[in-house]
C-alpha cells in the first residue's frame, strides 16, 4: 500500500532542505595579516584633490598598495579625517579588485576603512581561493585578523581532488 504520510514527509525533508540555501559564510581571507598603520600607495592616470572637503579622487587604472594588500579599481575615493591629518577610508568603484594573498576578491564598489582594517565590497562579489569560488552580494573582510563574511545569496564551489 502507498503511504501518503511518508511522501508527504520526504517532501517537506526536500523543501526545507532547498530553502535553506546559505546566507551567509564565515571564511578565511588571506594568508597574511595586514598591518592598517602601514603606509597607502596610490598609483593612477589623474588625480584631482578637493581642498573644501578634503578628499582626492584616483581616477584611470588606480591601484592602491598597503603592504601585501593590493585592491585596483577604475576609481577610488580618499576621504581624510576632520583634521585631515590621516586617510579615513577609501571607496573604489568600477572593476574592484582586492588581493590579499594568496586570496583575491572582485565586486562592483568596495569601501576599505583604514583604521580598522575592515574591507566591504558589494555588488557580484566573487572570492577566489585556490581552485574553489565563493559568490554572494556582500563580503565583509577584516584584513588584520585575516576573516570574512560573505552574505546574500552566497553560492559556493568547491573543488576536490585534481579536478
Amino acid at each position: 500500500m502507498f503511504d501518503f504520510r511518508f511522501v508527504l514527509l520526504c517532501f517537506l525533508l526536500v523543501t526545507g532542505a532547498v530553502s535553506a540555501t546559505a546566507q551567509e559564510a564565515q571564511l578565511a581571507f588571506g594568508s597574511v595579516k595586514t598591518d592598517p598603520s602601514l603606509p597607502v600607495e596610490v598609483t593612477s592616470e589623474t588625480l584631482n584633490v578637493n581642498q573644501e572637503d578634503g578628499s582626492a579622487e584616483f581616477v584611470g587604472n588606480v591601484i592602491v598598495i598597503q603592504g601585501e594588500m593590493r585592491l585596483t579599481a577604475e576609481r577610488v575615493l580618499v576621504i581624510y579625517n576632520q583634521d585631515r591629518s590621516a586617510i579615513d577610508r577609501m571607496e573604489a568603484t568600477e572593476n574592484v579588485v582586492l588581493v590579499s594573498p594568496p586570496d583575491a576578491a572582485e565586486g562592483d564598489w568596495a569601501e576599505y576603512t583604514i583604521g580598522s582594517g575592515v574591507i566591504v565590497m558589494k555588488g557580484n562579489v566573487l572570492l577566489t581561493q585556490g581552485p574553489s569560488i565563493i559568490s554572494g552580494d556582500q563580503m565583509n573582510a577584516n584584513l588584520t585578523t585575516g576573516m570574512a563574511t560573505m552574505t546574500g545569496r552566497v553560492k559556493t564551489i568547491l573543488q576536490q581532488g585534481n579536478n
